[in-house]
């Protein structure tokens, strides 16, 4: 059946765009896509079939706030619009700017969610390495914290990808970009636990170009990795703030802790743009205030 939602050529056409050209991964253009159809059926209700002003999109934003949603989820959806707008402007299909409508996802700052140094050690120890299970899972909680990745990227590393010698790893991110980040002595240890006595066991003769797989010899999912570390979790009484995701602010916020620079985060991340790193400035900021604390004289 054809689709006669507004915009759903514009939006078809807008992720096309975006996997072949800009080469995103699929969660972000499910995210993309989500994001469009809501706003098309917003517009559907109300009988509006094209985009005639900037007040269509202020009326749209109007409407996010007022049904509660959460301001970091209306940063995002005001984003993917006003990169879609882009897209339609460049292409003639457009006669605005819809940059003056749309807010800025940088207007909502949030401290980002991290684990502490212990709660950390307390989830890695809740690993059973006795097993090839636990040392796969032991190697990618260790590999997480220690790269600082995000789930898809954690799930997406190939055998290849790692050397071991140098003690650096070679990310695929978003967009396709490649960087390379070093990782440290315990999660090298814990690959090399688990390539030379987990791996084969969970593979039993198959192959797979994936480092981290599954008993079924495919490569671990994200769904499976929220799964396990859950479990971990709660095998070590850690349930607050547990999420893939807080392990990678973890880690950008225990270099910053440590002494690294917001540059040399930024790049070990992969952002694209400094301003997205700079939600950890909170931990600059009270490093300051100790420091301030510690040896001011009259502090």
């Amino acid at each position: 059946m054809k689709d006669t939602s507004p915009f759903s050529a514009e939006i078809r056409e807008y992720l096309n765009y975006c996997r072949i050209e800009k080469g995103l991964a699929e969660n972000s253009l499910a995210a993309y896509r989500g994001d469009l159809e809501r706003f098309a059926a917003w517009c559907g209700e109300r009988g509006i079939s094209s985009l005639a002003g900037p007040e269509i999109l202020r009326s749209y934003m109007d409407y996010l706030y007022q049904s509660g949603i959460k301001s970091r989820s209306i940063a995002r959806k005001s984003a993917t619009l006003r990169n879609f707008c882009g897209y339609l402007l460049r292409e003639g299909k457009l006669g605005f700017d819809a940059g003056s409508a749309l807010p800025t996802p940088r207007s909502w700052s949030h401290l980002p969610k991290y684990l502490t140094l212990e709660e950390l050690n307390r989830i890695f120890a809740a690993t059973d390495t006795a097993g090839p299970r636990g040392l796969r899972d032991r190697a990618m909680l260790e590999l997480l914290f220690a790269a600082g990745l995000r789930v898809s990227e954690l799930c997406q590393v190939e055998c290849s990808d790692l050397d071991p010698e140098l003690g650096v790893l070679r990310v695929v991110g978003k967009g396709n970009k490649q960087r390379l980040v070093p990782v440290g002595k315990s999660a090298l240890a814990a690959i090399e636990a688990y390539q030379s006595l987990g791996r084969a066991g969970l593979l039993r003769g198959r192959t797979c170009r994936y480092l981290f797989v599954t008993a079924r010899g495919g490569k671990m999912t994200r769904q499976a990795f929220w799964k396990l570390l859950a479990q971990h979790g709660k095998k070590a009484g850690v349930f607050h703030r547990l999420s893939p995701h807080a392990v990678r602010h973890s880690f950008a916020t225990h270099l910053l802790e440590g002494g690294a620079d917001l540059r040399s985060v930024q790049v070990m991340l992969g952002h694209a743009d400094i301003s997205t790193t700079q939600i950890y400035t909170h931990v600059l900021k009270s490093r300051l205030r100790q420091m301030v604390d510690e040896h001011h004289p009259r502090a």
